[in-house]
């Protein structure tokens, strides 16, 4: 197989998820869009239609096809590590959307079917953690300019529980709720920019909202790397307040929406499925929420406000890209597309063609993607045990990243 030769890609799963990243794919002139499945039939209609591919009822059956060289896992995440060991078996790669599995057990069971059959796989991918912005933060603290890193402190506000949702996306035990499904976006970026080593949590998790009883909506995190660094984390999905209020050129988006959604949950009114359909692959509404212009400001989202201190200053993210307070004052640098791409899915694309195509490291290997979605089980265990949990599955960040 040539070194530049096309990557021939299948898709598990054709709900909301994949409709984030098949523009990308769409794009690139490396990929070929093969085949999907999903347990719908509407959407392998649409699929087969769209890309003249072939639409199949089972991943295993998509695993099967002997055209799909690498395989995109966006299934519900209580599937994540079957479907990966599922693609593994077959002698397929793997592109592993957040978590890589809701149990240390299934990461570590994906990590040896992966070794075992000689796959690549780039897991925990799709995070804000990808960003132009976050690389040039990290750029920032590595040249030493600022000194050493210190603290980092975030904070999040978002209405991710008011939106409609799935059963198993409100469902902790089947990897939903905020630290499952948005801790990501923070965790993958605050170990990017910390070096990756985070050596314990410790946590409260907030359940208290009687129209999603089963998920989490709350946590306040106290993080520290083993160099010392500490991080102070918050995410509050429950939708009264929203962090784009904290910046400047921001405000809050939409207030009266959040109202009408929590009145309309609350009374048992709301038709979330409906809903939710519209927004999947195939529906009317498909791309209505998914990329956005390069040269839009940057706003919080699911990131958050972040503060990262160093030695010698502190660096804030801004409309454009960075504010640097230093011992000179404050200075702006420009990030070109700091806020329309929040989620840098090209370079995940990339990563996973070049590391299959010349053998080149992955950055967020099955080891990478493991560590992170341990933090998130430690977060959620801290709140349960109300204690300190200690690591032990954290990576480095690779030389040169």
């Amino acid at each position: 197989m040539a070194s530049d030769a096309v990557l021939k890609v299948g898709i598990a799963g054709l709900g909301f998820g994949c409709t984030e990243f098949l523009p990308t794919l769409e794009r690139l002139a490396q990929i070929e869009i093969v085949a999907g499945a999903d347990v719908r039939q509407h959407p392998l209609d649409v699929f087969e239609s769209r890309y003249g591919g072939r639409g199949y009822l089972s991943v295993e059956e998509l695993c099967a096809d002997p055209d799909v060289e690498a395989v995109w896992i966006s299934t519900p995440n209580q599937f994540h590590a079957e479907n990966a060991i599922t693609a593994a078996e077959h002698g397929k790669h793997i592109l592993l959307r957040k978590p890589m599995g809701i149990t240390m057990e299934e990461c570590q069971r994906v990590l040896d079917a992966v070794e075992r059959n000689g796959v690549k796989l780039l897991a925990g991918g799709q995070t804000q953690g990808t960003s132009p912005l976050t690389h040039a933060l990290r750029k920032v603290i590595a040249s030493g300019e600022l000194g050493p890193l210190r603290a980092i402190n975030i904070w999040a506000y978002t209405g991710w529980m008011l939106q409609p949702r799935m059963p198993q996306e409100v469902d902790e035990s089947l990897g939903g709720g905020v630290v499952w499904r948005q801790a990501p976006h923070q965790l993958e970026t605050i170990r990017y920019l910390g070096g990756g080593m985070v050596r314990s949590v410790r946590a409260t998790t907030g359940r208290w909202r009687p129209e999603r009883p089963n998920a989490t909506g709350y946590y306040a995190a106290h993080l520290e790397f083993e160099d010392g660094t500490p991080v102070s984390l918050v995410y509050n999905g429950n939708g009264y307040f929203d962090s784009a209020a904290l910046v400047s050129w921001g405000g809050d988006p939409n207030p009266d929406r959040r109202v009408k959604l929590r009145a309309a949950l609350l009374a048992g009114e709301a038709d979330e499925e409906t809903a939710k359909d519209r927004a999947r692959f195939g529906s009317p509404g498909e791309n209505a929420s998914v990329g956005g212009a390069a040269d839009r400001p940057w706003m919080p989202s699911n990131l958050g406000v972040y503060i990262v201190s160093c030695e010698n200053g502190d660096i804030r993210m801004s409309s454009a890209g960075l504010t640097i307070y230093d011992n000179e004052g404050m200075r702006e640098v420009v990030v070109p597309q700091a806020g329309g791409a929040g989620m840098a899915l090209d370079s995940e694309v990339l990563e996973l063609y070049d590391a299959i195509r010349a053998d080149k490291p992955l950055f967020h290997d099955g080891r990478w993607g493991m560590a992170t979605a341990e933090v998130q089980w430690a977060i959620i265990e801290s709140g349960r045990q109300r204690r300190e949990i200690m690591l032990e599955h954290q990576v480095p960040v690779p030389p040169g990243f």
